[in-house]
């Protein structure tokens, strides 16, 4: 599994990388190279990009890549690649829309209140 810079992940966020056979009998016991009958269980790796925000409860399944400044929403299981600078959210997760610099703070003073957006030169 990698995870990048600066990842932010809410409470209860699972990261899964185990695949397990879909048939009874195979999850009971498989045959080793050596001819030993072992319980085998596999992975996928999981990648996420920088800068990437996990809400609560976000489920990412076995072999799924998250490009950097993703953004995947409460609730989600994401089954599939989310490209970077997405906004993704469902079961299953999808992605809903690009982040763009309409969504910065600085378009919400509200929020903001007094405090101020530091300036990519200043970071």
């Amino acid at each position: 599994m990698i995870i990048g810079d600066n990842c932010n992940f809410g409470p209860n966020v699972t990261i899964v990388t185990p695949i397990h056979p879909m048939v009874a009998s195979e999850r009971r016991a498989m045959r080793t190279a050596e001819r030993e009958k072992k319980l085998l269980c596999y992975a996928k790796p999981v990648q996420i990009g920088n800068d990437c925000w996990f809400g609560a409860s976000v489920t990412v399944c076995p072999g799924v890549t998250i490009g950097d400044g993703c953004v995947i929403g409460a609730g989600s299981v994401v089954t599939r690649d989310i490209p970077a600078n997405s906004f993704a959210a469902g079961v299953p997760c999808r992605v809903i829309r690009e982040i763009t610099e309409a969504d910065s703070m600085i378009h919400m003073p509200e929020v903001l209140a007094d405090n101020q957006v530091i300036a990519p030169e200043e970071e």
